[in-house]
């Protein structure tokens, strides 16, 4: 029985015979051994991270409306008119460490007073004795001559008044009081940060508001996108963009004695890798940024490149934050949950969706490379060592 040998048909290159195919298919063999040149892993790699044991405590979760709505009322925090309410805060009185002034007006003749300097505003026979500066005490009295001691810490001016007036009745001729408050220690707010002078400002019966605070202070020294103001009253602690305390006349709420204003400097930013127009860590306001907005600034998805079905969003979220695929596993010491956030641009709803989702401080957004991407770079990567090798052969030839 005769055989026939195997024949491999032969590349010529003009009319020289130099190399079968068997060798080409060790030369790519060679080059497929080697590791392609990639700037993240592939789609697949991510989804297939819920299998493995290794990677076990990350969840990969698939993007829709339902789970924007989850995040969205996760993230939702309360206002300033939610925690303090926008009602004026209690009438400010007089407190220890405050200083007054004291004028006393006496009805002629004088019996106590008539020493005092006569009042041009008034007819000519009444004098008037204005008592020196002095500060509310610790125990929150004042002295006054004739009078004694008198509790002033609590009330105001015109109760201060009638207090003096009453205690001078039958020593002093119809005697008539004025109460001046002339510097305020008890009734401050204190306003800190990011902001031109750092100060402790006194309330006045005008009744101030936050953004009174603000200018006193000489306003922010940072760009008014990038700050959050934080209020503390008490036990109270609540934080919000100063452009939405600004949009939101609301949130300018009135302050109290006692609380605490921080003006915070918050360089919020996202990092951008894999076949985006830009890889780059990019900054972006206080008031939060959507992905769809992300993607914008980050030069969207490279046409050569991307993958429509490889967007995704690195992040540590709080066990709380969804109803996970499988039973979350912290990750991180304070209970935080390792999450992949995947959207498929080929669904035109996708579009809607990325308008809500909301990134988040340090999130790493990252879009695949598609699969062609691949096969195009291993057949540059083939070509690239076959043919040096052919030219070789055909030169020495």
């Amino acid at each position: 029985m005769r055989t026939t040998a195997l024949r491999y048909p032969v590349i010529r290159l003009g009319h020289s015979s130099f190399l079968r195919l068997p060798t080409l298919a060790v030369l790519a063999a060679l080059v497929g051994c080697a590791q392609l040149p990639t700037s993240g892993p592939h789609g697949k790699d991510i989804q297939e991270t819920q299998s493995q044991a290794a990677a076990a405590t990350i969840q990969v979760v698939d993007v829709d409306s339902r789970v924007t709505s989850q995040l969205l009322n996760q993230r939702r925090q309360p206002l300033f008119s939610d925690v303090f309410g926008s009602k004026p805060g209690p009438q400010v009185a007089i407190g220890p460490g405050d200083s007054i002034e004291i004028t006393i007006w006496e009805a002629p003749p004088a019996t106590l007073f008539g020493g005092g300097s006569v009042d041009a505003r008034s007819p000519s026979t009444v004098r008037a004795m204005t008592l020196p500066e002095q500060m509310v005490d610790r125990e929150g009295f004042v002295s006054v001559p004739f009078a004694g001691r008198i509790l002033a810490a609590g009330k105001n001016a015109p109760a201060v008044e009638a207090e003096v007036r009453q205690a001078l009745k039958g020593k002093a001729n119809q005697p008539e009081v004025l109460v001046r408050v002339l510097r305020v220690a008890s009734a401050t707010v204190t306003v800190v940060g990011e902001v031109g002078t750092s100060l402790r400002m006194p309330l006045t019966a005008g009744g101030e508001r936050l953004l009174d605070a603000l200018a006193a202070a000489g306003g922010v020294r940072q760009p008014v996108n990038r700050m959050t103001l934080q209020v503390t009253r008490g036990t109270q602690l609540q934080a919000l963009p100063l452009d939405q305390v600004i949009r939101d006349p609301l949130q300018n709420v009135p302050l109290h004695a006692g609380d605490v204003v921080t003006a915070l400097f918050q360089p919020l930013s996202f990092t951008a890798l894999g076949a985006t127009g830009r890889n780059e860590e990019i900054a972006f306001e206080t008031q939060g940024i959507s992905l769809a907005q992300a993607l914008g600034r980050a030069g969207g998805l490279v046409d050569s490149r991307a993958s429509a079905q490889g967007v995704f969003v690195f992040r540590l979220e709080p066990e709380s934050a969804l109803d996970w695929p499988r039973k979350p596993v912290s990750a991180t010491p304070d209970g935080r949950v390792p999450v992949v956030y995947r959207f498929d641009l080929r669904d035109p709803a996708s579009f809607f969706v990325m308008q809500s989702f909301q990134l988040s401080n340090k999130d790493v957004l990252y879009v695949s490379n598609a699969p062609v991407a691949e096969l195009q770079k291993f057949l540059n990567l083939v070509f690239s060592v076959v043919y040096p090798v052919l030219t070789t052969i055909q030169v020495t030839r």
